[in-house]
């Protein structure tokens, strides 16, 4: 095979490789104020019962921060430490009430 060829499957190889991980790269932070079920699942520690309960949790008190997801019942200072650099809370623009 001549050099040309080989540079040229390669690349087509780092190509293919770049594209099928690119949406675990980019993937980013889960917003626990927003993520469903299973997303929150993917988080380390984190299983369909505990998921569940962040999302009964948020329904009746907004996440301001993450530390405030030690507040849901099964999640302790270990497991929060363990996710705290997979998670965010996005913040939210407030509605201006119109005069």
């Amino acid at each position: 095979m001549n050099f040309f060829k080989k540079l040229t499957i390669f690349c087509v190889t780092l190509l293919v490789f770049g594209l099928a991980f690119q949406p675990a790269i980019a993937a980013g932070k889960i917003d626990i104020n927003a993520a469903p079920v299973s997303q929150l699942v993917e988080l380390t520690g984190i299983g369909e019962k505990t998921a569940l309960k962040i999302v009964e949790y948020r329904k009746k008190h907004k996440f301001n921060t993450i530390e405030d997801l030690v507040n849901v019942k099964g999640i302790g200072q270990k497991t929060f430490d363990k996710i705290r650099n997979e998670i965010t809370v996005k913040k939210t623009k407030k509605k201006k009430k119109k005069k």
